[in-house]
């Protein structure tokens, strides 16, 4: 039987008086790809946020059995990461500085061991670890993401938005990424409004529409719904 990593429980948060999620439940189990998918504005974003604790909220959110740590920085400590939708990297900085300041918490014999796999797994931001971060292009920019976040070792990945803004191809090159880190133990909550590519690498999906989940199944039957196909899919 599966391990349950995340369990959320009537999830709601609001900004002023205006709630944006309202009572959102879902679990993940500890080595899977769930994602979650819906269009703009449908609180995606702040799910993530909230479990991430960037955001308050209200209700239940279990991490590995326990309570989440209160801070950001307690929940990165246990092995939580976010790699939020506008990649938030340091522009004048170069690619391995970047990497570096994700594994703060790691000792310098841990970050140095981290590096070295990640540039064997990303070898293009090998080429340019000392190129500043800045001058990269779109897909190179979520690969340093996508770094910078596993340099903290995290067994749950929040990725928001990796595909935005990049070429078809490169959206493929970037999930193929994120579908082989699955294989090395990292779980992953992937928020995407490109539907049908987190469908492709996901195992379960959940379907937000105004901040509530409105369809949630095997990530292959919501691909396969005709109803989903045509609002939010198209065609092939």
């Amino acid at each position: 039987m599966s391990r349950k990593l995340l369990e959320i429980r009537g999830l709601r948060v609001s900004f002023g008086h205006a709630e944006v999620l309202h009572g959102i439940s879902l679990d993940m189990n500890a080595g899977s790809i769930v994602t979650v998918i819906g269009a703009n504005g449908a609180g995606k974003t702040t799910l993530l946020n909230a479990v991430m604790g960037v955001v308050p909220s209200t209700g239940t959110i279990l991490y590995d059995g326990a309570p989440t740590p209160p801070s950001v920085e307690a929940r990165v400590a246990a092995g939580m990461c976010l790699v939020p939708e506008r990649r938030e990297l340091f522009g004048t900085m170069s690619v391995e500085d970047n990497m570096e300041l994700g594994g703060f918490l790691r000792s310098a014999a841990e970050r140095a061991e981290t590096l070295a796999s990640l540039y064997e797994r990303f070898p293009r931001l090998a080429e340019r670890r000392r190129q500043m971060a800045g001058t990269l292009s779109g897909g190179e920019r979520q690969m340093l993401a996508l770094a910078r976040a596993l340099m903290s070792r995290p067994r749950l990945l929040l990725l928001d938005e990796p595909s935005l803004g990049l070429a078809p191809k490169i959206v493929t090159e970037i999930l193929a990424i994120v579908s082989e880190l699955r294989a090395t133990g990292v779980s992953i909550l992937l928020v995407e409004q490109n539907a049908r590519a987190a469908l492709e690498i996901a195992d379960e999906g959940h379907l937000v529409e105004l901040g509530e989940i409105r369809q949630s199944g095997p990530a292959a039957e919501l691909a396969s719904d005709p109803a989903l196909v045509e609002s939010y899919l198209g065609s092939n």
